[in-house]
């Protein structure tokens, strides 16, 4: 598990039934090409993050396969329907193996 991940959203806290709302999500992330070599001149194992989901009450809102040139810290914005209220679930997925998550409500006003 790479140290000092740290995934933020930003959600909208409430919104009128059938909006459509913009999220924002940025995980702190370092990317390693795992074509580096340490101090001692060892490859440094790879670890990016090679897939985002977003889902809505367990529905799939966005799915996302990254590819080994994605940023540090990778950045994604986009546009979701909202038709009730309910919770955001949104997950990282690493090379490693480890999985990011984090969820954020949402109410309908």
């Amino acid at each position: 598990m790479a140290s000092g991940v740290k995934p933020r959203v930003k959600v909208p806290k409430s919104a009128a039934a059938g909006d459509t709302i913009t999220i924002k999500t940025l995980i702190s992330h370092k990317m390693e090409s795992g074509q580096r070599k340490d101090d001692d001149g060892n490859l440094i194992p790879r670890s990016i993050i090679n897939r985002f989901t977003c889902e809505f009450n367990g529905e799939m809102v966005i799915d996302v396969t990254l590819e080994p040139a994605i940023s540090t810290n990778p950045y994604f914005q986009f546009d979701a329907l909202v038709p009730e209220a309910g919770e955001f679930k949104f997950t990282w997925y690493d090379d490693d193996g480890s999985v990011y998550d984090t969820a954020k409500k949402i109410a309908v006003s």
